[in-house]
């Protein structure tokens, strides 16, 4: 199968299927309905489909899709069977939250390690993540090659310069400002203000049926 001929928005659903098959796993249901799958994830039947059938044949037409067959199958193309350990930068309020959520518990990628600038910091951890001084990142950051990003916007490019020289592959910029990367490093922008705004927005003009 050629990863790059699946759609992008596709390739983003894929986490939520993921996610919601997991759930049903545990539950120890053994199939699942493309209707039940939409109702779960908000993707209308027809999406989901389409979206699995770039994958093959994933289901038998009246029997719906076998969940552990599927979960192995995303597993395997979200690549939850390794890990993948991510460096945080800017321990504030925001950055403090992720480090004591964490990812690991819904699937395989952990945050590792922590750089703020605050002298306090450095040395403390959070949950058992160290946390070093921004100093220190190109010493300590290893082979991790993706970054969260939560630093003060006006630091977020200084901040974005050194991870590209260092050779990060990805970042996750919870800052308002729009950084610029070489074109190896992908990053993607989650603007929280922004998202509320549009949620706002839709809220009035666009009110849901029922």
């Amino acid at each position: 199968m050629d990863q790059n001929k699946i759609p992008q928005a596709t390739a983003k659903r894929l986490p939520l299927y993921y996610r919601f098959l997991n759930s049903l796993n545990h539950q120890g249901k053994k199939r699942v309905s493309s209707k039940e799958l939409s109702d779960a994830v908000k993707v209308d039947s027809a999406t989901i489909r389409r979206d699995f059938s770039y994958f093959g044949a994933l289901g038998k037409k009246g029997y719906g899709y076998n969940v552990e067959y599927l979960l192995g199958f995303f597993r395997k193309t979200l690549d939850q069977d390794e890990l993948t350990e991510v460096a945080l930068i800017g321990v504030g309020n925001l950055g403090t939250a992720f480090l004591h959520y964490n990812f690991l518990k819904n699937n395989n990628t952990k945050i590792v390690m922590a750089f703020d600038a605050d002298p306090e910091k450095p040395g403390t951890d959070i949950d058992g993540i160290p946390i070093y001084h921004i100093d220190d990142l190109e010493e300590k950051m290893g082979d991790v090659r993706v970054a969260i990003l939560t630093v003060p916007s006006g630091e977020a490019q200084g901040i974005t310069n050194r991870l590209a020289d260092y050779g990060i592959e990805g970042i996750l910029n919870f800052t308002p400002a729009r950084i610029t990367v070489p074109s190896g490093v992908r990053v993607h922008h989650i603007d929280l203000a922004i998202e509320l705004q549009a949620l706002v927005y839709f809220l009035k003009h666009y009110p849901l049926d029922g």
